[in-house]
């Protein structure tokens, strides 16, 4: 890290953790998203608006975030429509954002719309906001913070600005990463077992290849119809799994990590065991130093015991 996060502020960025080269070919554009809170798409700022606060598809990212950030620093806000906190923090950043005056951009990403980038950056709750310098991420944080501990974080964006990125992407997940992003799970299962082969227990390729298992097990299926049938069935193992899987690929991990939690409360025996291992390895992609999946293992611990 660069050093730049006020204690206070809950910092998830994991050096390493984020490959922003992996969608150098991106997809098509997708149809473009509501703005969170208007329903109505992206406000008009004016002249000038547009340098201020954009919203950014997997088709534009490489040009609005990776090349911007070379000269100004990106700061990305990762939202949804359904998402009720997002709607406090938004407008906050959008008022600095504006006040900023082009001194640092606001990228808004609707994960929804634009899922390659949300399993890029790994996001697994959201308000999820991440600063981008030089072309790489530099920090980030979880959640809804108070509007002047918003505006020193910003602060500490800005001075980063002049700050070489510490090191470069780890071209042994180069790879890796591209084939995951592209949808080449076996591929990317091949090239993260090779890194665990040569180096056990690295947590960035243990993390691969449990999001590889989660991609797998959500492949094909319909979000709502999975979540119905959770609620149908409350103690289908199962289903509860699946639901949970959903839940964290939707960006809405908390809840699958709550879903879990409460359905190791209610098993006994290899039963609870199972639903253990599937939310211990939920926990592997986020990584240890995500917040929310600190609060989910204290959660655990205490069903457990």
């Amino acid at each position: 890290m660069l050093g730049m996060t006020d204690p206070r502020t809950p910092s998830i960025f994991t050096r390493g953790a984020v490959d922003l080269g992996a969608l150098r070919s991106p997809a098509p554009a997708p149809a473009p998203a509501a703005s969170p809170g208007d329903g109505a798409g992206a406000p008009d700022f004016g002249d000038g608006g547009a340098s201020m606060i954009i919203d950014v598809t997997e088709a534009t990212f490489q040009t609005e975030v990776i090349e911007r950030s070379l000269t100004t620093p990106v700061v990305i806000d990762f939202w949804a429509e359904w998402c009720e906190p997002c709607k406090q923090l938004t407008p906050v950043l959008e008022k600095l954002a504006r006040e900023g005056n082009g001194s640092w951009v606001l990228a808004r990403i609707d994960i929804d719309a634009n899922q390659r980038i949300a399993a890029m950056f790994r996001v697994q709750s959201i308000p999820l906001v991440y600063a981008v310098v030089g072309g790489q991420p530099v920090d980030a944080f979880n959640g809804v913070i108070p509007e002047t501990q918003l505006r020193q974080w910003i602060g500490a964006v800005l001075k980063a600005g002049g700050v070489e990125v510490e090191e470069p992407v780890d071209p042994r997940f180069e790879g890796a990463d591209d084939a995951l992003m592209s949808g080449d799970l076996d591929a990317a299962e091949r090239a993260y077992k090779q890194i665990l082969a040569e180096h056990p227990a690295d947590s960035s390729a243990e993390a691969g290849l449990a999001q590889v298992g989660l991609f797998r097990r959500v492949d094909g299926r319909n979000a709502a119809e999975v979540l119905a049938a959770a609620d149908a069935a409350p103690d289908d193992l199962a289903a509860q799994t699946l639901a949970a899987d959903i839940e964290v690929i939707s960006g809405d991990a908390d809840k699958a990590y709550a879903r879990l939690v409460d359905l190791v409360r209610r098993t006994f025996g290899d039963e609870r065991d199972a639903v253990r291992a599937h939310l211990v390895s939920l926990f592997t992609i986020a990584g240890p130093d995500d917040p929310v999946v600190a609060a989910a293992r204290r959660a655990l611990a205490s069903a457990l015991f």
